[in-house]
């Protein structure tokens, strides 16, 4: 049994934390913080947690009694305190921007912040880099969009079969967090698709570094805001400059097999089959499919992912079943809401 604690537990993914972590048979929650509702119990912010006795309380990083610790804070909040955790002998799970970089330049030009305590981090991508998860003090949980992102390209960047990569991606409105605004209001999404940030977006460098660690790729990156709660369709167009005349949908579809085939929460589709986002809805699955090549070498390949979840807390708990030696699906083996 370890002790963990949530710092930002009043928020969207604090919450998925919670949900999850209260059933995991290895954990005890011993705090959860959140300087705005200090004295409630977590259902008030939180109706679907009815039930649970914890309370929010304003914990203080120097003192946490914890093994590991979730920061699910914002940008420019975790660096804050991740050292004062990590001094203070425990591990942590950070599930902001701040330590997802390699070179810290890259946080502070896309972020717009002054980063106030680099630190090696491991990212938190169990289907690239899980020996590394295993052995970590600090993780860098990965960003919704650069998660499903990343899995639907990888493999063709590993096998260096494209050049380029124009991704598109379809979110869910809770990946705006929990506090209401203008861009999230029920009649301006309602019956609307909304690009936004369409050549600049903060998640684009994220998977364009991650992708290089394969093969050099040139990344396009575009997100919409679309009305639904949770999930996040992605559309991958990959490019080569010299074309494989051989390589087909066939083919395709064996290379994912392949490179996916012991992930338990990664699905490989049938040929035909179109991921679709409420079967992954709750979920910390991740559906990749389409595999289609049109006459001039274009490779469409889409993944299904929900942003709360695979995209956010769920991987963080499957990152923190790697770091303590757990069963990997451990407290997250739950399918998909369908409908």
């Amino acid at each position: 049994m370890i002790k963990i604690a949530i710092i930002g537990a009043s928020g969207y993914t604090g919450g998925e934390l919670i949900r999850f972590l209260e059933n995991h048979p290895h954990v005890e929650i011993v705090g959860v913080s959140s300087r705005q509702h200090v004295g409630k119990p977590v259902y008030k912010v939180h109706p679907n947690l009815r039930g649970s006795n914890l309370i929010f309380e304003d914990l203080n990083p120097n003192s946490i009694d914890a093994d590991l610790v979730f920061t699910a804070t914002p940008h420019g909040t975790s660096m804050k305190m991740v050292p004062a955790l990590l001094k203070n002998g425990s591990k942590v799970i950070d599930l902001s921007g701040d330590y997802r970089f390699k070179d810290v330049s890259t946080y502070e030009k896309w972020y717009g912040l002054d980063h106030e305590s680099p630190l090696n981090a491991v990212y938190g991508l169990p289907e690239i880099y899980r020996e590394d998860i295993k052995k970590a003090d600090l993780i860098a949980n990965p960003g919704c969009f650069p998660t499903g992102a990343i899995l639907a390209t990888m493999p063709l960047s590993k096998e260096k079969i494209v050049d380029r990569i124009i991704i598109d991606s379809k979110t869910g409105v809770s990946g705006g967090g929990i506090s209401p605004s203008e861009s999230f209001h029920f009649p301006n999404i309602s019956d609307n698709i909304n690009p936004y940030k369409i050549i600049n977006h903060r998640h684009m460098p994220e998977i364009q570094q991650e992708l290089n660690e394969f093969s050099k790729v040139k990344v396009s990156f575009t997100p919409h805001l679309v009305p639904v709660i949770r999930g996040i369709l992605t559309t991958s167009h990959s490019f080569s400059n010299e074309i494989d005349t051989n390589l087909n949908s066939g083919k395709l579809l064996k290379i994912y097999e392949k490179q996916y085939k012991d992930e338990p929460f990664v699905k490989v589709l049938e040929l035909g089959e179109i991921p679709r986002l409420s079967s992954v809805r709750g979920s910390n699955f991740a559906h990749i499919g389409g595999f289609e090549i049109d006459e001039t070498g274009r490779i469409v390949i889409i993944s299904a992912i929900d942003n709360l979840v695979k995209g956010a807390s769920g991987q963080a708990i499957h990152n923190m079943n790697l770091m303590f030696k757990f069963k990997e699906d451990e407290g997250i083996d739950n399918y998909g809401l369908h409908p």
